[in-house]
């Protein structure tokens, strides 16, 4: 009965030994179940191609300091803001008029004890469409509140998602952050950051 115990107690420290290790490998954060990602969503008349095609414009809600493609499937590019924010991000779903998924591959805080936050995280964003409206939720996967950049992240992409790509959906313009200042400025200040 002991030989059972013990062993059963080791297969269990294995298996969670290698879920760790390929956490590590896929750069992904343990999550538990009483995690809640970060969500938001809202709904719009324009069609879900139009959103499709607005989500996938980054440089048109979310920055403009952004270098490479994110409207193509395995594509990889740099978000950037001055030295506080910086992030590798590649497209790894895209479903035109349903789904789009961003892995972020490397990220970089310059005001959290772990820098790396965002690591291993994704952007998520499902669409669909009822009554005659398009459905738009985000989730960024991971993003949960025990992390520190919590609460700063929230109001951030409460601005980015339900306002500047909102706008850039029904009106044909986002307010994306520019290279200096913007948003991104003012939020920090908000937060003493």
């Amino acid at each position: 009965m002991k030989k059972t115990i013990i062993y059963l107690l080791l297969a269990v420290l294995s298996l969670n030994s290698l879920r760790s290790q390929e956490n590590k490998i896929n750069n992904l954060k343990p999550a538990t179940m009483t995690q809640k990602d970060y969500t938001q969503s809202f709904t719009v008349d324009q069609t879900s191609a139009q959103v499709f095609t607005s989500i996938t414009n980054l440089r048109g809600w979310w920055s403009e300091d952004i270098e490479g493609k994110t409207d193509k499937i395995n594509e990889v590019f740099n978000y950037r803001y001055k030295d506080v924010h910086r992030a590798k991000i590649k497209l790894v779903e895209a479903v035109p008029g349903k789904k789009v998924v961003y892995l972020i591959q490397e990220n970089y805080f310059q005001f959290t004890k772990d820098k790396s936050e965002w690591t291993g995280t994704k952007l998520a964003f499902d669409i669909s469409r009822k009554d005659g409206k398009t459905y738009v939720q985000f989730t960024h996967i991971g993003l949960v509140p025990d992390y520190e950049c919590f609460e700063i992240c929230s109001d951030a992409w409460g601005n980015y998602i339900k306002k500047s790509l909102r706008d850039l959906i029904i009106k044909g313009k986002g307010q994306p952050n520019p290279k200096d200042g913007g948003f991104n400025e003012q939020i920090l200040k908000e937060h003493n950051k």
